[in-house]
């Protein structure tokens, strides 16, 4: 006569592994992915602040910053490419194993530009180099989101897929903390010793985070949703290009994600970058104050975008997501005033609206939201080119945009409020279009 204790003691072990490896996969996820926003934000934050002095010496201030953030933005340019080589690579050798070789590109990548000497030692060669080893890095980072996002929400219970993909979202923004907060410990350098060596510093520890970051991936398995897709009898069949076929087949949801993130994507890009060079250039603001205030935001961020993920879960990916959109496009108006006010407490609140608030509705439920429009066969491609897309023209084309606007004749800050406005109205329009896909099975979509 069987025992029915020796039958449940199986389950219990399976119930007790399973979500040990559900907190494997978050964290990896989460650690993953502020290891590689990390290393492209140290970029962007050194762009606003120093690049233009280190790498165009020879030009004004102004040009300096428009060709820092120019590159800037290749590195976005180069983001839906990464999309487009990993996301194949995703979709037909597997998740995990992509996501090994994208952390160690952006690693290697980050590492040497901390190396790179500056245009007055090697002249024009000086920023070659730095736009060769920024593309590195926007590849590597359009081939890490939609993985990292993939692992998380093909691994989670139907009814927590949000939450799940929040994961990826909130090692974004640690990322962003982490890469300010190392810039915030220079804050006692003086300007040549920030110039000469202190800004290197932060792209020199990107060794240490990468290798913690693959040691967790390491231990995570890969995609179940994936797997079953596999070992499938149409797997048996050598499938087309993924690319090809999510043109072929879904060519309106790509479109509709592009337009659904870009908007909130290039309103947490010019808060978090931009904002930042424009207060300490045009009021006059300290660097140690603006990134001191803007790492408070970031940290209140750790807690508000887990949180709206796991809202979505209850009312729906949209409903987080359009208040947000809408939200920012209102918000666009009264950031620069309130910067511009010169009071520590209300630039604070500018930055824990756009960033804690709003940045985390839009961030912690974007994820989730891409992540369902399309099947198993081509998601990492999917959802990663569409991201990706959105980073460019958000993240990449956005900031230029802005420089240009508030550059000597441009037309000033309003121009980048109503820029801001009508990408965010977009991408209120675009989610509502999208749909509920909260009941989706992910393993037949």
């Amino acid at each position: 006569m069987t025992d029915t204790r020796d039958m449940a003691h199986p389950r219990a072990e399976d119930a007790v592994g399973n979500r040990r490896q559900l907190r494997r996969v978050y964290f990896a996820s989460l650690i993953g992915t502020t290891v590689e926003f990390y290393d492209f934000i140290v970029f962007g934050v050194a762009a606003s602040l120093v690049f233009g002095r280190v790498f165009f010496d020879s030009t004004s201030e102004s040009l300096g910053t428009i060709l820092s953030f120019a590159i800037l933005a290749i590195g976005y340019a180069a983001r839906p490419l990464g999309g487009i080589i990993f996301g194949h690579f995703g979709d037909r050798v597997g998740r995990k194993s992509t996501l090994l070789w994208t952390m160690i590109l952006m690693g290697l990548s980050t590492f040497l530009i901390g190396c790179l000497p500056s245009s007055a030692q090697i002249g024009v060669l000086a920023p070659i180099l730095l736009v060769t080893l920024r593309l590195i890095q926007g590849i590597a980072v359009g081939g890490e989101w939609g993985g990292a996002v993939l692992m998380a929400v093909e691994h989670a219970p139907k009814k927590s897929r949000g939450f799940f993909g929040g994961a990826a979202s909130l090692g974004s923004g640690a990322g962003v903390l982490l890469a300010y907060g190392a810039f915030a410990l220079l804050n006692n350098l003086d300007d040549e010793a920030f110039l000469t060596w202190g800004w290197r510093l932060p792209f020199l520890f990107s060794v240490v985070v990468v290798a913690i970051g693959l040691y967790v991936r390491l231990r995570v398995e890969e995609s179940p949703v994936f797997e079953s897709v596999q070992h499938s009898s149409e797997a048996t069949e050598k499938p087309p290009i993924p690319l090809i076929e999510v043109f072929r087949e879904r060519p309106g949801k790509v479109l509709l994600g592009i337009g659904t993130v870009s908007g909130t994507f290039m309103s947490q890009a010019i808060v978090s970058t931009f904002l930042i060079s424009y207060a300490a250039t045009h009021y006059g603001l300290s660097r140690s104050t603006l990134l001191t205030l803007l790492n408070v935001s970031l940290v209140i961020m750790i807690f508000t975008i887990p949180f709206f993920s796991f809202i979505s879960d209850k009312v729906g990916r949209r409903q987080i997501f359009i208040p947000a959109a809408v939200g920012y496009a209102v918000f666009a108006f009264v950031m620069f005033p309130m910067v511009g006010s010169g009071s520590p407490l209300i630039i604070l609140a500018t930055f824990i609206i756009g960033m804690a608030i709003l940045n985390s509705a839009a961030t912690g439920t974007s994820a989730t939201l891409l992540s369902e429009l399309f099947p198993t066969k081509f998601r990492y491609t999917g959802a990663g080119v569409a991201y990706q897309f959105a980073g460019l023209i958000g993240g990449g084309i956005g900031p230029l945009l802005a420089s240009i606007f508030v550059a000597p004749g441009g037309i000033g800050p309003i121009g980048v409020s109503i820029m801001l406005a009508a990408f965010c109205t977009l991408s209120a329009i675009c989610a509502y279009r999208i749909g509920d896909n909260r009941t989706v099975d992910l393993s037949d979509a």
